[in-house]
């Protein structure tokens, strides 16, 4: 064995072999390691890596014994996905593949059930007309509402990955709203002509917006026509019972199913 070498990843420390960091010599860990590529370092002398701390532990766990050991309840692939990419550990890329397969075979058969929601919402706001000058005006908005569950956790992440909120002039994935990985919860309101940009700031008004299209969902018709395109790219098709096929677009509870 070795001597011990600290590592600060991301602000969580890990204690390892010379060995272990250099077992795979063709990997980012091995090239820096093997003096091919500068290391830095923390304040405290340990060697400095600018990479999610948390997930770090099953990368280096890996390095240790060629396993990828996930718990049942693991909720955050996508990131691992990305930590596995920046590392390159050839073998545990397969692994996490083989591991995802694996995980998208557990959900083979799944239901999506969306239920909607809408409402007219009359807003106030001021406009300015000059400098000093200012006029109070009102305007009816469509408020939605969509709560959707999914017995595929991935297939909420899949839609997460697609929708976005538009609020204070960025966008954000949806993803970060998902608490539950069977449940998502979506209000938004259609834009109102007229109504300046920072009054949906001030109003705590979010827009819905569908990437990478750069598409504005203004109607339920719009939401449904978008989900029903992501869900069917995942092998869902609509459940013949509810609601019946042509009346699929005026119905308030829209049921899913996939089988493969």
């Amino acid at each position: 064995m070795s001597e011990p070498i600290t590592l600060n990843v991301g602000g969580k420390l890990y204690t390892t072999s010379l060995s272990t960091l250099t077992s795979f010599p063709d990997s980012m860990l091995g090239a820096m390691f093997s003096g091919k590529i500068p290391t830095k370092k923390d304040s405290q002398g340990n060697c400095f890596i600018d990479r999610d701390g948390k997930i770090f532990r099953y990368i280096l766990n890996f390095l240790r014994t060629s396993h990828l050991d996930l718990p049942e309840d693991f909720q955050e692939m996508g990131l691992l996905r990305r930590e596995v990419d920046f590392y390159q550990i050839q073998p545990l890329i397969e692994a996490l593949q083989e591991k995802e397969v694996e995980l998208s075979k557990a959900e083979k058969n799944a239901m999506l059930n969306i239920s909607l929601d809408q409402k007219t919402q009359t807003v106030h706001f001021t406009v300015r007309e000059a400098p000093q000058i200012y006029s109070l005006s009102s305007s009816n908005m469509e408020v939605f509402s969509a709560h959707i569950f999914s017995t595929s956790c991935l297939f909420l992440k899949l839609l997460g990955s697609k929708l976005y909120y538009c609020f204070n002039g960025n966008l954000s994935s949806i993803s970060s709203y998902l608490q539950d990985p069977n449940h998502l919860t979506l209000d938004w309101v259609a834009s109102v002509e007229g109504l300046p940009e920072e009054e949906y700031t001030k109003q705590n008004l979010k827009r819905l917006w569908v990437v990478p299209d750069n598409k504005q969902i203004n109607s339920f018709q719009v939401f449904v026509e978008e989900v029903l395109k992501i869900a069917m790219s995942d092998g869902f098709c609509i459940d013949s019972s509810h609601p019946h096929t042509s009346d699929f677009m005026n119905n308030k509870i829209i049921r899913l199913i996939r089988y493969k």
